[in-house]
């Protein structure tokens, strides 16, 4: 969601009627979550994406029909046929993508301003039957609510919501005047964090490559003509400080990793030490296999046990054969991503 809101800010500057369309349903296979959103203007500008490219043509051609009517509806993309001619999925799945007029209300200010700020919120909006198509309801983070879809699915759509961790998604049905409302509800909560310790070359490509991706970074090191704003244009925060200083500062929770580059036992060890006494996902330290034994040996004197210390990966990254500080955070990047998403 965020990284549409540039462009957002720009087209209502401009005065452009804009869409929003928003995979609400995902069935087996499909190129984008339920969650996934793009923007459409109406002069023909788009930002985001549903799918591969498999259906965006065909949502432009329905987002201007809503733009017209101003009537949100949720449109099924199933598989398309074998020669390319129907438009659907060639994955073999199929997709549920509500396409509305952008209206910036109370709802949407609430929702964008826990997403600026990094809190927690569950976000519904009604997708049947027809009068609660496109209502929303907002919980922020301090339990205040914003918005209705009914008096009636309000209360279900709370106790659901609180259910849900952050980047989980839900449809639920629940009964209203006799038949039945279907609403989609989205958690939302701050970005995944990454902490370098080492403003290194290979830490600056992985701090661009992790800001594009969602991360949001923090680089750690006490060498101050390192640490630079030049060097690292895209990290959250830089902290010129001593890794066990910095760290006992920072909150490593499940949804964060550490990420060592240093290759200096005086940063390294601290640095790690301080990671497993946390909850952090991801704990990676470059090193050759000799320079990690030394490192096992250490982090043992200190009390570490066996289970603990095999919370450290490393080498560092996936064997892709890296030789350049691209390749280095390329691989770095996708073996954070792969412990973050369950795959080994």
């Amino acid at each position: 969601m965020k990284e549409t809101f540039s462009d957002l800010d720009l087209w209502l500057s401009e005065g452009e009627d804009i869409a929003v369309a928003t995979v609400v349903e995902v069935r087996r296979s499909a190129p984008r979550p339920p969650g996934a959103r793009m923007l459409l203007t109406r002069s023909g500008r788009m930002s985001g994406s549903v799918s591969g490219g498999c259906v965006e043509a065909d949502v432009f051609e329905r987002a201007l029909q809503v733009l017209e009517s101003r009537i949100p509806e949720v449109v099924n993309y199933g598989i398309a046929d074998e020669l390319g001619f129907q438009v659907g999925l060639s994955c073999g799945g199929s997709i549920d993508v509500l396409i509305e007029p952008f209206i910036a209300d109370g709802a949407w200010d609430a929702l964008r301003g826990c997403v600026e700020n990094g809190q927690t919120a569950v976000s519904a909006v009604g997708l049947a039957p027809g009068p609660l198509v496109g209502r929303k309801w907002i919980r922020l983070g301090d339990g205040g609510t914003v918005g209705s879809i009914d008096p009636e699915v309000d209360s279900r759509i709370a106790a659901e919501g609180a259910q849900l961790r952050t980047g989980e998604t839900k449809i639920i049905t629940t009964d209203w005047q006799g038949g039945q409302a279907r609403v989609f509800l989205e958690a939302i909560g701050p970005p995944p964090s990454l902490v370098i310790v080492g403003a290194t070359h290979a830490g600056s490509s992985l701090c661009r490559m992790a800001d594009e991706i969602g991360f949001q970074v923090t680089v750690i090191d006490v060498r101050k003509a390192l640490a630079t704003t030049e060097r690292f244009p895209h990290a959250e925060r830089l902290v010129h400080a001593w890794p066990e200083d910095a760290l006992a500062q920072e909150s490593l929770g499940k949804d964060s990793s550490l990420v060592v580059l240093t290759h200096d036992p005086k940063f390294d060890i601290p640095a790690l030490a301080s990671a497993l006494k946390s909850e952090a996902r991801y704990i990676g330290a470059q090193g050759s296999r000799v320079t990690h034994r030394a490192r096992k040996g250490r982090l043992s004197q200190m009390g570490f046990s066996d289970d603990d210390i095999a919370r450290i990966r490393a080498p560092i990254g996936l064997d892709i054969g890296s030789r350049s500080p691209a390749e280095l955070a390329l691989s770095i990047l996708a073996e954070v991503l792969a412990v973050q998403r369950g795959k080994d």
